[in-house]
């Protein structure tokens, strides 16, 4: 009876600190906090007739080529974003949702080709290959798809922010 009295006030003492480590900034769950909304800039594409070939023409200009190139093309809308924290360095889960169903070969496309942030922001956006054909609009959940990257140390050194885009729609996650 009298070792369990200090116990329980040792216990009650050590419980009521979790509070204070909970939303500290030592805690590797609070590194990067939930995603917010965020503005999209309007893009300046040129119109591009896609019955003109773009390069290499010729009756035999397909056959050089050898490098595959993505096809994918930004979603519309940025649902959900998520960083969570790995050994080594963090996991980015971005949900995307379409207009239509069907959407393939989903990923997270860097902004910049060196993959290194711009004023402490990290940006990608997130893009899928679109069918061929046209496909049934259907519901909100069938038109969901997540991509996820995963990112080292060194590359979210001064690393603030992670953001990713869309075309009508970005998400933001800060440390």
């Amino acid at each position: 009876m009298r070792s369990t009295l200090p116990l329980l006030l040792i216990a009650a003492t050590a419980l009521g600190g979790c509070a204070v480590v909970r939303d500290s900034a030592v805690n590797p769950a609070n590194w990067f906090g939930r995603s917010a909304p965020a503005p999209v800039a309007a893009e300046d594409a040129k119109p591009v007739n896609p019955l003109i070939p773009q390069g290499g023409g010729g009756l035999f200009g397909r056959r050089a080529v050898t490098e595959e190139t993505y096809e994918g093309r930004p979603f519309e809308e940025v649902v959900d974003l998520k960083v969570e924290r790995v050994p080594g360095g963090a996991i980015i889960r971005a949900t995307g949702r379409a207009a239509r169903q069907g959407i393939y070969s989903v990923q997270l496309t860097p902004a910049n080709e060196d993959e290194l942030p711009e004023n402490g922001v990290l940006v990608y956006r997130l893009e899928g290959v679109r069918p061929d054909f046209n496909t049934p609009v259907g519901t909100q959940p069938t038109r969901e798809v997540t991509a996820g990257r995963r990112l080292s140390d060194q590359q979210l050194r001064g690393v603030r922010s992670i953001r990713v885009e869309g075309t009508q729609s970005a998400r933001v996650a800060r440390r």
